[in-house]
């Protein structure tokens, strides 16, 4: 009875340090990187979204402002409020990042809308009036720091997809993702394109 009460407390002191010691292992052989590095892809992505739904509602103000100026350019305010219209009408939750061509497809709408909006910021240019409208100022200043800040958003999803995508391929990320994370895969990235979607538009005069 003594040499089992004896052993016991031994016995479970070892167990413990045997586990805490296969836990600081596992920790720093990175079982834990790729949910790590899935989250940061997510919540890079949820950055682009806002950035994209801060222009997108810029847009309908702009819009006005610079119709009240020039009505004649209806062609180029048409293209602006389709291309709005169409970069909004697609759904950009979480699942779009494992529907590559859903991606591909929001990626070209945002592209066609900084097309049609360089295009309306020409347009300006012709009107000295409304270059020096207040309100079209602010605009055009909120407008370029939103352009500003979708460039530092899509580089941060850039980033955050690459270093997942890394760690699916390497070791011992590609060890632990065939163990534990086989049905997370790899991920779609922003990529150029004909209309040059990952390049601001010139706002500034």
């Amino acid at each position: 009875m003594q040499a089992t009460l004896g052993v016991t407390p031994y016995r479970i002191a070892w167990r413990s340090a045997i586990l805490l010691l296969v836990a600081m292992l596992l920790t720093g052989c990175g079982v834990n990187n790729l949910p790590t590095y899935d989250e940061q892809v997510k919540s890079a992505w949820s950055q682009v979204e806002n950035q994209y739904q801060r222009r997108a509602d810029l847009i309908p103000n702009l819009v006005e402002t610079v119709k009240g100026y020039a009505r004649q350019e209806q062609e180029t305010l048409t293209a602006v409020i389709e291309a709005r219209s169409k970069a909004t009408s697609i759904q950009v939750d979480e699942s779009i990042l494992n529907n590559p061509e859903k991606l591909r497809q929001f990626q070209q709408a945002q592209g066609e809308l900084s097309s049609a909006l360089s295009r309306l910021m020409a347009v300006s240019e012709r009107y000295p009036d409304l270059k020096s409208n207040q309100n079209f100022l602010a605009l055009q200043s909120q407008l370029e720091g939103t352009e500003n800040r979708i460039a530092v958003a899509r580089r941060d999803f850039i980033a955050a997809v690459e270093r997942y995508n890394t760690e699916i391929r390497t070791f011992p990320g590609r060890l632990w993702h065939s163990l534990l994370y086989s049905d997370m895969e790899l991920r779609e990235n922003f990529e150029a394109t004909a209309t040059d979607a990952d390049k601001a538009p010139e706002v500034s005069f």
